[in-house]
């Protein structure tokens, strides 16, 4: 009674539409995080058959995972267990992030205990704060690896950066500072193949910093990385679709009060409709009173409280009854709820809408490989 619809052939287009945005550049599917909740393994598998370059996971785990389920695509995982001694990673043919000395010298160490030659990919913090080397620590971070490239320990693979996407004259400003990196690297005898600071909204944005890769995670699936363009006008197609069954409908006159707290009372005689999602299969609680459901084609609003289990809808004198589809959110070409839509009445992004779907939802996925 409760289902997400993943469309792994909208990804694969996606995943088409990206690589003319990039002509000539790699293209690094992030799938990090459940594939942004849509299904690690099984959008990793159509991918893969779709001859993807290189898959990004945020840790080692999500790397492990793929490559158990026998994905032999370059991985490359970015941010680590300080007690992680790597040695897994090496053994699986995990690239590994490295962003400064002491996350070099444990992946230096894995490489002494395998005989696996470590295969690194430098980050430099060119100004969004996170993960990354200082530009101040930037020159003997890459003294260090190219001392260890000539032990033969490690291999540098690439060298990365990410954008803050604040405005133009800031992500100007950091591809400005990346290039300097980049140029202090080949300076100090660094070689490498890859250059990558892209995502799916700097892909479109500056297309004279995508270099040899670029990295694509939520435009992948079908949403735009932007909250004021849609994603049908870069040619995306969204791949989920969340959507229940009413369990029961009820008829009650005026005056009465719906769910918790009685944010929402009957005006005239009606029917309530009950849809079992709540706020533990992702749905937020704080979009109750704004968010809107389609039912048949017609929109009803989440008058009532989200609740953990479920919400309730008035469908006035319209013929609704238990078993009727409620769509949460999908593709709105369809003239349903877009997860934008959905992320606006919970004051979020996209990404995080799709991506905190879970709890008793159960996945059908279309196009799938065997």
């Amino acid at each position: 009674m409760r289902e997400l619809v993943i469309d792994l052939d909208a990804i694969e287009a996606n995943l088409n539409t990206y690589r003319k945005m990039a002509p000539g550049a790699k293209i690094m599917a992030v799938v990090k995080a459940n594939a942004y909740g849509h299904g690690l393994y099984e959008v990793a598998l159509k991918l893969d058959r779709a001859k993807v370059d290189y898959f990004g996971v945020a840790d080692v785990d999500e790397a492990l995972h793929l490559r158990e389920g026998g994905l032999e695509t370059p991985i490359l995982a970015w941010l680590h267990d300080p007690n992680d001694m790597f040695t897994e990673a090496l053994e699986a043919n995990v690239e590994l992030s490295v962003a400064n000395l002491e996350q070099l010298e444990r992946v230096a160490d894995a490489a002494r205990l395998t005989g696996k030659v470590g295969r690194i990919h430098l980050k430099v913090d060119t100004g969004l704060s996170r993960n990354g080397s200082s530009i101040e620590e930037w020159p003997a971070l890459v003294t260090a690896v190219v001392g260890l490239c000539d032990e033969q320990l490690l291999e540098c693979v690439g060298v990365f950066s990410h954008l803050s996407s604040t405005a133009e004259p800031d992500d100007r400003a950091q591809i400005a500072l990346f290039d300097q990196a980049v140029e202090t690297a080949k300076l100090l005898g660094l070689d490498f193949e890859l250059r990558h600071l892209t995502a799916s909204d700097g892909t479109i944005s500056y297309p004279d910093a995508n270099y040899e890769m670029v990295r694509i995670g939520v435009g992948l699936y079908g949403l735009s990385p932007f909250v004021d363009r849609a994603a049908a006008e870069f040619g995306l197609r969204p791949a989920m679709t969340a959507r229940a069954l009413v369990t029961q409908t009820k008829r009650v006159q005026a005056d009465v009060g719906i769910s918790y707290g009685y944010l929402a009372r009957t005006t005239k005689e009606t029917t309530l409709a009950l849809v079992p999602i709540g706020y533990a299969e992702g749905l937020p609680r704080n979009a109750s009173g704004k968010a809107e459901v389609s039912i048949k084609g017609k929109r009803y609003k989440i008058e009532s409280r989200i609740a953990m289990d479920q919400f309730v809808i008035d469908v006035g004198d319209d013929d609704v009854v238990a078993g009727d589809e409620v769509v949460i959110f999908g593709d709105p070409a369809a003239g349903v709820p877009s997860a934008d839509e959905l992320a606006v009445a919970a004051d979020t992004i996209n990404y995080e809408i799709v991506t905190r779907m879970g709890g008793r939802f159960f996945s059908t996925f279309l196009g799938a490989v065997d």
